[in-house]
């Protein structure tokens, strides 16, 4: 492969890195549960739990948030802490007001949070039953998203037997809310190795075609 065909696909790769999917991973840790005060006391409490290595259960990959249950991760456990990410990004067509909602089984509550944003919480017993219009059963809240990388955290404490969750998230515009997914098409900004990429190779490029420029 000659000098001017590996500088294209170093390009290629470059702008590749630009698409990034959501990114969904969900994490475990046992703990006595307990109803917190407020969004910032539930993101506190499951955090104190995830990073203790004799609690921590692990992190999994997500491929869709739908019908997501403890169990079906990480095996039949009870009194544990949980926290769940998703990492997505928003075009500068997307930007605008998010709404986000998730349909949980916390038997002692939790809290949504949107790029370190309390969008809400809820220190009761919750199940959604699959409706979001259940009593106590979701988290709600809307945000205001510019063009960029953005992170949705979901923290919960459960006694046991836990039910199958969901995360939906309607993006600005749009008619009707979506299933977080690993195929999302919801396109990042590019990163600034992306960026630094691009231009190397574009640069570089141009170079070559300057120096084989006949006389």
């Amino acid at each position: 492969m000659n000098v001017r065909s590996q500088l294209a696909l170093a390009l290629l790769a470059g702008l590749a890195l630009t698409a990034n999917a959501s990114v969904i991973t969900v994490q475990v840790a046992t703990t006595s549960p307990a109803a917190q005060a407020n969004a910032a006391a539930y993101k506190l409490a499951v955090d104190a739990a995830i990073a203790n290595p004799a609690a921590y259960k692990g992190s999994k990959s997500v491929a869709v948030y739908d019908n997501l249950s403890v169990k079906n991760y990480f095996g039949g456990i009870s009194n544990y802490a949980f926290e769940s990410t998703i990492n997505f990004g928003v075009t500068a067509a997307q930007a605008g007001t998010w709404n986000f909602r998730t349909g949980v089984d916390f038997g002692y509550g939790g809290a949504l949070f949107v790029d370190g944003v309390a969008l809400g919480y809820n220190t009761h017993d919750m199940w959604w039953a699959n409706n979001y219009g259940a009593a106590n059963g979701s988290l709600q809240g809307a945000i205001n998203l510019a063009a960029g990388n953005h992170i949705v955290k979901i923290y919960g404490l459960e006694g046991c037997c836990d039910g199958a969750m969901q995360a939906q998230f309607k993006a600005a515009n749009a008619a009707s809310y979506k299933t977080f997914a690993a195929s999302d098409t919801l396109n990042a900004v590019p990163e600034p190795v992306s960026i630094a990429t691009f231009g190397l190779g574009a640069g570089a490029i141009a170079f070559i075609r300057r120096r084989r420029k006949p006389a």
